[in-house]
């Protein structure tokens, strides 16, 4: 019946269609510049695990412990608040409610840790980290749809910029991370650690990476390893060449048909915080 019904359909009229797109161009404008304003947040938070990740020992004292769990769930929380849902369709909403279920086991998990019996078990820390590498990862994709999409370029979208690189970083440690719990021998350590401090020694490793320092402390060990690690440095270089030609873009192409000009778009913004 439902094919049946579309199949009736008269076509829609090319005007029709032109103004849809620009409607549906204009609601992705307003939702990503309102969402502009969490950049700077996101930036933060994704360097919150860099700067504190060296305290956390998974069987030391409480607050030591409760390092990984409460900076995982603040980079969740944020990395929901500052990729919005971009548009009313119906797939984009499941992808967002997808987005918003990974993040809320992914933090989930990070606190069960905590558990006595389930924090001496190797694969709950390989669930956990590879709940917590999807939601990354899926993190970091939706970041370069929002910079793709941004209808202006200022300091706020520049913060976010930069906070996808810290963030693509944090995401490579994660899943190696998650590598080595599922195999011990994936990467050389260089010295003995315990189930945290595998989290703290491969971020610090991924970031070596991503910023092509390599000091060889830490190294992989068998294929997978290689690979991982030569994916991580390929994925380094591909954000930082889409980041400057989406930003550069914003200033070099002009502007499409349809698109709100600044001015407007702040006067839309300002009536959708404030009202009319």
């Amino acid at each position: 019946m439902r094919l049946l019904s579309w199949l009736s359909r008269p076509p829609r009229h090319p005007e029709e269609l032109r103004r849809q797109r620009q409607e549906l161009r204009r609601q992705h404008q307003l939702n990503i510049a309102g969402a502009e304003h969490q950049l700077v947040l996101f930036l933060v938070t994704s360097l919150l695990p860099v700067l504190v990740l060296p305290w956390a020992k998974g069987n030391a004292s409480l607050i030591e412990s409760l390092v990984v769990p409460v900076v995982m769930t603040l980079v969740v929380i944020q990395s929901i608040r500052t990729l919005p849902r971009f548009d009313n369709r119906p797939l984009s909403g499941r992808m967002f409610r997808l987005f918003q279920s990974l993040g809320a086991l992914s933090a989930l998990g990070c606190w069960l840790l905590l558990l006595p019996g389930v924090w001496a078990v190797r694969q709950a820390h390989v669930t956990v980290m590879g709940l917590l590498a999807v939601f990354l990862t899926f993190s970091a994709i939706r970041l370069v749809q929002m910079l793709a999409l941004v209808p202006r370029v200022n300091l706020q979208v520049l913060a976010g910029a930069a906070g996808g690189y810290v963030h693509l970083g944090l995401t490579g440690g994660v899943i190696a991370t998650m590598m080595q719990h599922h195999d011990p021998t994936t990467f050389n350590l260089g010295h003995s650690v315990d189930h945290e401090t595998i989290l703290e020694r491969l971020v610090y490793f991924s970031y070596i990476t991503v910023s092509t320092l390599g000091y060889g402390d830490v190294v992989p060990t068998n294929v997978f390893g290689e690979r991982f690690v030569v994916l991580l440095g390929l994925s380094s270089t591909l954000y930082v060449s889409l980041l400057v030609g989406l930003l550069l873009g914003r200033f070099v192409a002009p502007s499409e048909p349809g698109a709100l000009t600044p001015e407007e778009l702040e006067d839309a913004l300002h009536e959708s915080r404030w009202g009319p």
